[in-house]
């Protein structure tokens, strides 16, 4: 069978990003990091959302995602 679909192998790690703007901002931290180290990246899901309060408002943002990449071919 023949066509443009490609066959790979993925892996995947758990990072946690903070930010005292958004959890948005967050992740993207987390992602950017990652990225400095790691190539390939695909795709990415959010484990864990969590924050420190301060003065009944939110403070900081913590978020946990696990980030999907390309094992490289061989």
């Amino acid at each position: 069978m023949t066509g443009t679909m490609s066959e790979h192998v993925y892996k995947h790690i758990e990072v946690t990003g903070s930010s005292t703007t958004s959890s948005d901002d967050a992740i993207r931290r987390a992602i950017a990091k990652a990225a400095e180290s790691v190539r390939e990246l695909k795709w990415f899901e959010l484990i864990e959302l969590r924050g420190n309060i301060d003065g009944n408002q939110v403070a900081h943002w913590q978020a946990t995602v696990k980030i999907g990449f390309r094992l490289d071919d061989e």
